[in-house]
């Protein structure tokens, strides 16, 4: 247990362990007796024990404010001892997991007030909650670990809590094969992670990740052999959580889900887990500068790939999860260029305006009778205000609107950092840049298709305070949270920063100058301005000319590619998938089977003989009974 506190601030510090378990115990209470309880209770106990877990977060925030924001570790009780190995059950606090779980608390408190009354009359009510708040609880043990082996176990978790939670409604078989593509292809990256961890543990001796960055930076040069093969492997886990190029196949499938799940994926956990784990392991890529650049140009390729998926989909949610993977894109090229506070930054202001943006979107389905086809809808701006100005907050904010969105100062100074970066950095900024016009283009899209014209589905439900609540939160702070962070021509307000840099590298000063940082910040302005513009003239002036080059030629084709995601799933169905099926079909009659099939057909041959016992005539039964009860009187006696 941990060592007692010492002050007042290590007496509020020491609740840190209430953060994670108070979810843990809803989720424990809804699992064993969920069942038996009313849906209000239900409602009670999920909402109420993520309430807590907020609760304890900000108490702890405070605590550790007040101490100054040192680095706290709290080690709960030795998990093991094995072969050196000796990992505790412990917590680790800085600044970078403080933020980490103030949005993932708080967010999540949102998402779950919005799901009391959206799935109100879904079936399985309790069995939702339990999952819920199973997928916060291990996400938050995944980004207050102290040791790779429980970040490890929190990261296998949020995959389980996906799984259950994408095929939630599992009677549809599509539903259920969204779901395991999801478990599967994140499970590509997790067999990379795990590889990672035991060259860690094998090399260093240590899983306890600040001793063992300390050790990386002691004994390992910078390109060494260890450390590019320990950031691959790393890599290959945080591409595969966080849907990155080549593993983004499974994130626009997970939209098989509710809506309050999406939100729960895509704004808190799960997809910002590959962004945490790099950051958190920041010095095995200090070490191996070659993977760090492969992990900005994953993520600026990523992002335009997505971005242009998205403007061809047709499902509402199916163009939030290609932003969604757009945007993560944004994260993983900050972090390629060494600017770690920027991408925890445009984490930050990503989680608020895209759960925004699925709750509204939410709200739409519902109204429009669940249905997810944009060009089914329209001119819902006057039946559904409170989901039109909440859409249009989060969508100024995901296009970058300049000068008063969160939005804008996130992508603007990741894009400002990325151009200073090398002489790879003018290349991965113009990828930024163009993926921002696509955001503004696509965003606005949506918006202008969605909310304007002709009502193509009437109204049939609105929603009630538990849904308007979190939209009006999040709206707020899809614009305010923008100004903790702004550049220098704007006041240079550096709040966030000059917090998160006690636990991360500051990020290197940019050499542009004063006159190319405004440069940068107007062709920022205009790539947000530009698209919403083209938006505008594409799809409220002009749809009927640009479905037309849609329908023919070129135009067909390449909308077709785009829609179907690049080909990626048809080509890993052509080469794994089909290859692995018709292996499997030409190996069933391997002889290792057969005991197995033997067993099988000894518990049918059992089941049919019993099956024969059951006549339906009762003076066989009670004969039956009394012979078995002589037997076993007579066994009794005569041993």
């Amino acid at each position: 247990m941990p060592t007692p506190p010492a002050s007042c601030e290590d007496s509020v510090l020491s609740l840190l362990w209430l953060v994670p378990a108070f979810c843990l115990a809803g989720f424990l209470v809804l699992a064993l007796v969920g069942g038996r309880l009313s849906r209000p209770a239900v409602a009670w106990i999920g909402v109420g024990s993520l309430a807590l877990s907020t609760l304890a977060a900000f108490l702890t925030a405070a605590g550790f404010f007040t101490a100054g924001g040192q680095p706290y570790t709290q080690t709960l009780w030795r998990w093991m001892t094995v072969a050196g190995l000796a990992p505790g059950i412990g917590l680790y606090l800085d600044a970078l997991s403080l933020v980490m779980v103030l949005v993932v608390t708080f967010v999540g408190l949102l998402i779950h007030l919005y799901s009391a009354e959206f799935m109100r009359e879904e079936e399985g009510y309790s069995r939702f909650f339990a999952y819920m708040n199973l997928f916060v609880a291990s996400m938050l043990t995944l980004v207050l670990a102290d040791n790779l082996l429980l970040l490890y176990l929190g990261w296998e978790g949020v995959g389980l809590c996906s799984y259950l939670l994408i095929g939630f409604w599992y009677t549809d078989p599509a539903n259920g094969a969204a779901a395991q593509k999801a478990f599967i292809v994140t499970r590509v990256g997790d067999t990379a992670m795990a590889l990672g961890l035991f060259l860690l543990f094998t090399r260093l001796g240590s899983l306890d990740i600040q001793p063992l960055m300390q050790r990386a930076a002691r004994d390992w040069p910078v390109g060494s052999s260890p450390a590019v093969a320990a950031a691959l492997l790393l890599l290959g886990g945080a591409l595969g959580k966080s849907a990155q190029l080549p593993l983004q196949t499974w994130l626009p499938d997970a939209m098989a889900g509710p809506t309050p799940v999406s939100a729960l994926i895509h704004a808190a956990t799960m997809v910002t887990a590959g962004v945490y784990l790099i950051a958190r392991t920041h010095v095995l890529f200090s070490l191996a500068p070659a993977v760090q650049l492969l992990v900005g140009v994953i993520g600026a390729a990523t992002l335009l790939v997505a971005g242009c998926s998205a403007l061809t989909q047709r499902d509402i949610k199916r163009v939030l999860a290609y932003s969604t993977i757009s945007q993560i894109g944004y994260m993983f090229l900050a972090l390629g260029v060494g600017a770690w506070g920027a991408a925890m930054f445009h984490f930050m202001t990503h989680a608020f305006f895209k759960a925004l943006l699925f709750l509204a979107a939410g709200v739409v389905i519902q109204a429009c009778h669940d249905e997810h086809d944009i060009f089914r809808m329209g001119g819902l701006r006057r039946e559904l205000p409170v989901a039109f100005w909440s859409f249009l907050v989060g969508g100024a904010s995901l296009a970058g609107f300049p000068l008063v969105t969160a939005g804008f100062y996130s992508k603007d100074v990741i894009l400002s950092l990325a151009w200073s970066a090398g002489t790879a950095g003018p290349w991965l900024w113009a990828a930024g840049w163009i993926g921002a016009l696509l955001t503004a283009v696509y965003t606005f899209r949506l918006i202008f298709i969605v909310f304007f014209g002709e009502v193509q589905t009437p109204v049939e439900r609105r929603p009630g305070p538990a849904m308007r609540i979190p939209l009006l939160v999040l709206a707020a702070l899809s614009v305010v949270a923008g100004f903790l962070k702004t550049p220098d021509f704007l006041g240079r307000i550096t709040l966030f920063s000059r917090f998160i840099d006690t636990a991360l590298p500051a990020a290197p000063e940019a050499g542009a100058g004063a006159a190319a940082e405004h440069v940068l910040a107007a062709l920022a302005m205009a790539a947000s301005l530009g698209g919403i513009l083209v938006a505008y003239r594409c799809f409220l002036r002009r749809r009927d000319a640009v479905e037309a080059l849609t329908r023919a030629g070129l135009g067909a084709a390449l909308h077709r590619f785009w829609a179907a995601g690049w080909g990626f799933d048809r080509l890993y169905d052509a080469l794994l998938v089909r290859p692995f099926l018709r292996l499997a079909r030409a190996n069933r009659a391997d002889c290792l089977d057969a005991p197995y099939r033997g067993l099988g057909q000894v518990t049918l041959w059992s089941y049919r003989a019993l099956a024969r016992s059951q006549t339906g005539r009762l003076r066989w039964y009670a004969a039956a009974i009394a012979t078995g009860s002589v037997v076993v009187v007579a066994i009794a006696l005569l041993l």
